[in-house]
């Protein structure tokens, strides 16, 4: 199976995935009426189409009508994604991200959040990674 592509996702291309991973699947016009802001008909066609040439997105016909869906599941898009940012914002340093994460004043991790990284970077250790 091919990888997804570890392409970036402008707001309204994250907000029909989103949709498509709540629902499973879903057709442009019910998307429509599900994105926010009511975008048009055919903005919602341009960015399905988007989504499709960068992989994120497939569709099925069924009764005259496309049906689109995530092309992965929204676990191996996410480690896909975050793949991609630790290469290009932090030079492939997954050190240099937990730090970042670790020093972000807006978003604090709890003693109990803290506990669980701990716990995971112990196995890991255990493990020989």
């Amino acid at each position: 199976m091919q990888k997804p592509a570890g392409q970036y996702l402008s707001k309204r291309e994250q907000q029909i995935m989103e949709i498509l991973y709540q629902r499973e699947r879903a057709t442009a016009n019910e998307l429509m009426v599900l994105l926010p802001g009511s975008p048009s008909n055919s903005t919602v066609r341009t960015l399905l189409r988007i989504l499709e040439e960068k992989k994120q997105v497939k569709k099925t016909e069924e009764d005259g009508k496309y049906i689109y869906f995530a092309a992965y599941p929204r676990d191996k898009a996410a480690k896909s994604a975050l793949s991609g940012v630790v290469d290009t914002f932090f030079r492939g340093s997954v050190t240099d991200v937990v730090a970042t994460l670790l020093d972000d004043k807006k978003n604090r991790l709890s003693g109990d959040e803290l506990d669980q990284l701990q716990a995971m970077i112990d196995k890991a250790k255990e493990e020989g990674r």
